[in-house]
């Protein structure tokens, strides 16, 4: 499975963006998905995840009540919509793919190659 991410961009704070991540391969619907940020100087953190089903999904709590995750399997695509973004938003966002939804990054075995998101105060 290869996993390409976008959507990141620059954003004042209290904005919003839409990360999308399109993942190649008839196998994407067995898929867990997950996305984690990584920010400057900082390890790689759990951000939320989607069965493969979409039928349960889980969030860091930073960001519930913030952030949706959400997939279309039909379209090979997993979804990251975030919503009144703040400045300690801003990290490097990547997808991954796993047989189980984990907020743990080794369950993990394919990894996008992250899009930039940047929120200015």
């Amino acid at each position: 499975v290869q996993l390409q991410a976008s959507g990141g961009g620059l954003v004042q704070a209290g904005g919003s963006l839409r990360l999308s991540c399109v993942a190649s391969g008839r196998t994407f619907s067995t898929y867990a998905m997950g996305w984690f940020r990584q920010a400057p100087g900082k390890e790689r953190e759990f951000v939320a995840t989607i069965t493969w089903s979409g039928g349960s999904t889980n969030y860091q709590d930073s960001v519930k009540g913030r952030f949706t995750i959400s997939r279309d399997n039909a379209k090979n695509t997993v979804y990251l919509q975030m919503n009144s973004l703040k400045p300690e938003d801003t990290a490097v966002y990547y997808c991954a793919a796993g047989d189980y939804s984990d907020y743990l990054t080794y369950e993990y075995d394919y990894w996008g190659q992250g899009t930039l998101v940047t929120v200015s105060s």
